[in-house]
């Protein structure tokens, strides 16, 4: 990159420019995409999503030209979202753009005005007084639990909220006495899912599958696991396996059976597990080196 790729900020408007009219493009009924004609916001959320979890994915991954790339992803929502919006004459990115500083602006007064801070607690108090000052409403008691639980479950992923969730109520003195408690309770929610699975409503089915997954969220907090890791390790791994077995199978897994299946997956399991072990023991090797 160009050292003025850092520093010019026209060139960075008018590379937006293009991507604003590149949509646009893709948007006309006029030799448009079909597929982007197609598009709403509702349908778009998946994306936006996906491509959100694709930048974190690349940060946490140290690659730069990819955090830049998935950056260009997520951008392209933004863009897309504010295209149909225009079109329908919600709001335009204009007013996107206008409304995301003026709101920076007003809730750094410390920063744009001449308010005096001393801490990162006065900055936070500040945002939050401002916030609802927007919104008419008044600030939540921050000395009771439910005030203080209430915004993970906006700002989180449902599994990292709910972890949050149980270890501030676990502080706050809800907790079991024992982890012994917590296996009662699982193993009790368990068997009320089965039920509402045989005989209730999807609500109760999902509401029972709930609470299933909240307390296997306090075996993990009492055994101190992280359960976001150890889902996202077991998802790479059946990925894994599932790559190794269609290896070893040399035609379509939908040709099998699942005897076959069964068999490869063990296969599967062995070689990984092999190739681990070489893995390990080489880097063993290389530390005592």
């Amino acid at each position: 990159m160009r050292k003025s790729d850092f520093m010019d900020s026209k060139e960075t408007l008018m590379a937006l420019e293009e991507l604003i009219n590149v949509v646009a493009k893709l948007r006309s009924p006029d030799g448009g995409c079909p597929w982007d004609l197609a598009q709403t916001p509702e349908t778009l959320t998946q994306y936006l999503i996906e491509e959100a979890y694709e930048v974190v994915d690349a940060i946490q991954g140290g690659d730069k030209k990819a955090i830049c790339e998935e950056l260009g992803d997520l951008l392209l929502q933004v863009v897309l979202q504010s295209q149909i919006a225009s079109e329908n004459r919600d709001f335009s990115l204009k007013n996107v753009v206008e409304g995301i500083t003026e709101k920076m602006i007003r809730r750094h007064p410390h920063v744009f005005g001449d308010v005096a801070v001393a801490s990162m607690d006065d900055v936070n108090k500040n945002w939050e007084e401002i916030k609802a000052s927007e919104k008419g409403q008044v600030i939540p008691d921050q000395h009771k639990l439910s005030a203080k639980l209430s915004s993970y479950p906006k700002k989180l992923p449902p599994l990292m909220a709910g972890m949050k969730i149980s270890e501030k109520a676990a502080a706050a003195g809800f907790e079991w006495e024992n982890v012994d408690g917590v296996w009662e309770k699982f193993y009790e929610e368990v068997e009320e899912w089965k039920q509402a699975i045989a005989s209730e409503s999807k609500e109760n089915q999902e509401a029972e599958l709930g609470d299933v997954l909240f307390t296997l969220l306090q075996l993990a907090r009492w055994n101190n696991l992280n359960p976001s890791a150890a889902l996202q390790s077991t998802n790479k791994k059946f990925i894994q396996r599932l790559q190794t077995i269609e290896a070893l199978a040399q035609r379509s897994l939908s040709d099998c059976t699942i005897e076959e299946l069964e068999i490869l997956w063990q296969k599967a399991k062995i070689e990984l597990a092999a190739k681990k072990g070489f893995t390990d023991a080489g880097e063993n090797t290389e530390e005592s080196l």
